[in-house]
């Protein structure tokens, strides 16, 4: 990679892969949940993600480029560490530990896209700067709601 073109194709790629690994992996973390608050978020953003991975379809036809996934490492590590808290954890320590690993994806996607964002709109893709914002404000909102549903609820249950 030598341009910010070339740059920006990768990032999408690796954004791709990650919310298509995303989706693969929320039901998992839906089904551990002890919370039915906590499982709740995990249903939403899949759902939420489904959306997402059609938007990036849309960045990609915008940018005269076929959507595809190049392996994220990011991304696997963080879903490796949820798979071993689903293994591991119990009790109030899962619910917790779920939530924490829910939010390290969303600032991992809120790097992401505000970088992507951000390069879309110096080279002059103005489509997918657009959706490239949509989308960051969606995971922007999803941390916000995951920080809310831990302060009053997974964070202050009953210590065990």
């Amino acid at each position: 990679m030598k341009t910010l073109s070339d740059i920006f194709e990768h990032t999408l790629q690796d954004v791709y892969y990650a919310e298509t690994a995303i989706i693969k992996a929320l039901p998992k973390v839906a089904k551990a949940a002890k919370s039915p608050e906590l499982k709740k978020a995990a249903e939403d953003h899949l759902s939420e993600t489904k959306d997402q991975v059609k938007k990036l379809e849309q960045v990609f036809k915008s940018i005269g480029k076929k959507a595809s996934g190049e392996k994220c490492d990011a991304i696997e590590g963080l879903i490796k560490e949820a798979d071993g808290l689903i293994e591991d954890a119990e009790g109030t320590a899962l619910d917790a530990g779920l939530l924490a690993a829910c939010q390290a994806v969303e600032h991992y996607e809120i790097a992401r896209y505000g970088s992507l964002r951000e390069w879309a709109k110096d080279l002059g893709h103005d489509e997918a700067h657009k959706l490239l914002s949509e989308i960051l404000d969606q995971e922007k909102a999803t941390n916000n709601k995951l920080t809310n549903l831990a302060v009053t609820s997974i964070n202050t249950a009953k210590k065990a």
